[in-house]
């Protein structure tokens, strides 16, 4: 069913930017959901952000709403993270994953069976 993979972690300061990047090999990303989430040191996996394959709706989790922006380039069958003002908090591992059927009701309600074809994921670090 092929695989995701993401990539543009690394280390910032309180404040900073990244934009992390889901690639699709294998299949098109056009006609399915497509989320982010993290899994911070000691913490469980949570949701952080979806979009729907119609690119009209979107879900943030509330810690990173107005600080992080969920995009597809289906040129690229991309779909990126950007995020902005990055706080010490948002330090983890970053994976994407996809769905045809499923949904991001909350960081902890997003039905983790539904997800699938989880890449690698890219650690991002927020450190001063």
């Amino acid at each position: 069913q092929g695989q995701l993979v993401e990539s543009g972690g690394g280390s910032v300061q309180p404040g900073g930017s990244l934009r992390l990047s889901c690639v699709a090999n294998g299949f098109t990303l056009d006609y399915y959901t497509v989320g982010w989430f993290r899994q911070g040191p000691g913490k469980e996996r949570e949701g952080v952000a979806c979009i729907n394959s119609g690119d009209r709706n979107t879900f943030y989790e509330d810690s990173v709403k107005g600080r992080f922006t969920i995009s597809r380039d289906r040129a690229n069958n991309t779909v990126y993270l950007h995020m902005n003002d990055l706080k010490p908090e948002d330090t983890g591992i970053y994976f994407c994953a996809k769905t045809s059927t499923g949904w991001m009701n909350s960081g902890t309600n997003y039905g983790s069976n539904s997800w699938g074809a989880w890449g690698q994921g890219t650690q991002v670090t927020v450190s001063s």
